[in-house]
């Protein structure tokens, strides 16, 4: 039984209100394995019918992240410290990809995360292993985790 993470409300990736960004939608299958699907405009392609190698990059970041988020109750908030990222045949606009990421070795602090995207017949497109350190919970503070868009609340009157 899948859990769906909630959506930030600016992330590029993920935010809901984000006029540009990608809108992806992301599914805990297991502790420490997330994935998602979608399917990417030609808005998002660098040579025609490619997607750009950046935007490929960033999906690969966004569900490493997630793959150590976890409960919705109780978050983890990784950041990257490092990602390699290996392009292994072109991403194509306008056709069904599946993004899955995975826990590695984890401290409870640090954590190596793999992350794949594949196309509709299962074929490797490109490919990560990143290192995500926990950012530490005082710097987030005014984040809202009851909200499900995480909507920042640094000044009370924005509620």
């Amino acid at each position: 039984m899948s859990i769906k993470q909630p959506n930030a409300k600016n992330c590029f990736v993920c935010g809901v209100d984000n006029p540009v960004g990608l809108h992806l939608s992301f599914e805990e299958q297991s502790p420490g394995e997330v994935t998602a699907d979608c399917i990417l405009e030609e808005k998002y392609e660098g040579y025609p019918g490619i997607v750009h190698g950046g935007i490929v990059a960033s999906m690969l970041d966004e569900i490493s992240s997630r793959a150590l988020m976890g409960n919705p109750d109780q978050p983890r908030f990784p950041f990257t410290a490092r990602i390699n990222v290996r392009y292994r045949k072109h991403v194509p606009v306008g056709q069904p990809l599946h993004l899955r990421g995975w826990m590695g070795k984890d401290d409870g602090k640090r954590a190596v995360v793999y992350a794949s995207i594949s196309d509709q017949a299962g074929n490797v497109l490109a490919e990560s292993e990143s290192l995500m350190v926990d950012i530490p919970p005082e710097m987030y503070h005014g984040l809202v985790l009851e909200d499900p868009t995480w909507k920042r609340d640094d000044n009370k009157e924005n509620k």
